[in-house]
């Protein structure tokens, strides 16, 4: 009895920042994924609500950089070798993590458009989710109401975020060329647009195909 009382206030440590810290130290490739997806959170909410006189086309240019390097970090994670081949390259073409890559750098340079940046804004929420769920762990706050409502939105949201993915990743292809006919865009947008709805759509790891 006396080494079970002598036990638990150890059990029941105090979890804090040190520990969140200390988690982020442990899994760096997992943290600056996440890193990555909050700043096109960040970057996205800041382009559509303009605060601290932030320049909005930067905003929107921010949050593309920022997408396009955690598809490079997720296309290094699964891809980590490079290879001159036929194979390495058809294998590169159907990861999830080259196609929002190439989608980055075609609006890139683009004029913004908002509805770009609902795909880039989604997916970075939907997969760092469960990541800010474990430091909310870590720290002692999963119980609050940030923790209920990533639970939520792991649980019961994932399904119907994808869905409107897929359909914003279609309507951008109409945009796209009436963009062209406004002179927003050049000509070479829909036509590269279309190629990357083509390797999205015959994805085998996308559920929406």
């Amino acid at each position: 009895m006396g080494d079970e009382n002598t036990e638990r206030p150890t059990s029941a440590t105090p979890r804090g920042l040190s520990e969140v810290i200390n988690h982020m130290s442990i899994h760096k490739i997992e943290s600056l994924l996440w890193f990555t997806r909050m700043c096109s959170v960040v970057f996205t909410l800041l382009y559509i609500i303009p605060l601290l006189d932030a320049n909005p086309y930067t905003c929107y240019q921010r949050a593309l950089i920022s997408n396009a390097a955690t598809s490079a970090l997720r296309l290094h994670q699964r891809m980590p070798s490079i290879q001159l081949s036929r194979m390495f390259l058809s294998q590169l073409l159907i990861e999830d993590s080259c196609h929002y890559l190439f989608y980055s750098l075609i609006f890139l340079f683009a004029q913004p458009m908002t509805l770009v940046l609902l795909p880039v804004f989604l997916f970075s929420l939907l997969h760092s989710a469960s990541f800010s769920l474990t430091l909310l762990d870590k720290f002692g706050g999963r119980s609050g109401v940030l923790g209920t409502w990533l639970v939520n939105l792991l649980d019961h949201q994932g399904r119907n975020i994808l869905r409107l993915v897929a359909f914003t990743e279609i309507f951008l292809m109409p945009l796209t060329v009436f963009s062209v006919l406004s002179g927003r865009s050049s000509l070479l947008t829909p036509i590269v647009y279309y190629r990357f709805l083509s390797l999205r759509y015959a994805s085998r790891r996308n559920p929406y195909t």
